[in-house]
């Protein structure tokens, strides 16, 4: 390629082809959501995720930045923040990768093999050392809680309320549906 930002939009144009949904954010091509699924035989299989990505001006010869918007619970990825510890994409970096490569290997690896010995979750980190069925359980509950479709479009102070949304959803709802009982 001739320019990173013609990289960039052809690396950018390959994951929209794929089967990755992809949100724009603003005009540019710099930054956006995609829309992933936790990886097949994982305690994270049925959850959703967003991803938010930021290219920088220096894509592809430096990494993108990747984090996630609703929460997860793993070892290398920061509770609070949803930064990846990475060292693919933080530190190995090559311009051979593409984003594409991020989706289908790099956090799909991520997700089956975490790393607990290097931690942003101490908690997951050394829940996952101590006993791996309550880590797995707490994965499956986060994905219960966090990663469902509905969720991808959340911020997390919405996530915290959800609850209460729902149920004052549930109880308009029911109130309509009183209100046609028959007499």
């Amino acid at each position: 390629m001739s320019s990173p930002s013609k990289r960039r939009e052809m690396d950018l144009m390959k994951l929209m082809m794929s089967d990755y949904k992809v949100e724009m954010i603003n005009d540019g091509m710099q930054e956006f959501f995609v829309e992933f699924h936790g990886p097949s035989d994982s305690p994270y299989h049925g959850g959703v995720w967003r991803i938010r990505v930021e290219l920088p001006d220096a894509y592809p010869y430096k990494s993108p930045s990747i984090g996630f918007v609703n929460k997860i619970y793993h070892p290398n990825v920061d509770d609070m923040s949803g930064s990846v510890c990475l060292d693919v994409i933080n530190q190995t970096w090559s311009p051979m990768f593409d984003l594409v490569n991020v989706f289908e290997v790099f956090l799909p690896q991520l997700l089956l093999y975490p790393n607990p010995s290097d931690p942003l979750n101490g908690e997951a980190a050394a829940l996952m050392m101590r006993d791996r069925a309550t880590y797995e359980q707490r994965v499956k509950e986060y994905c219960e809680r966090y990663a469902k479709p509905e969720h991808i479009g959340a911020t997390p102070e919405e996530e915290i309320s959800d609850e209460e949304l729902s149920q004052g959803e549930y109880a308009s709802s029911d109130e309509g549906m009183a209100g046609q009982a028959d007499p």
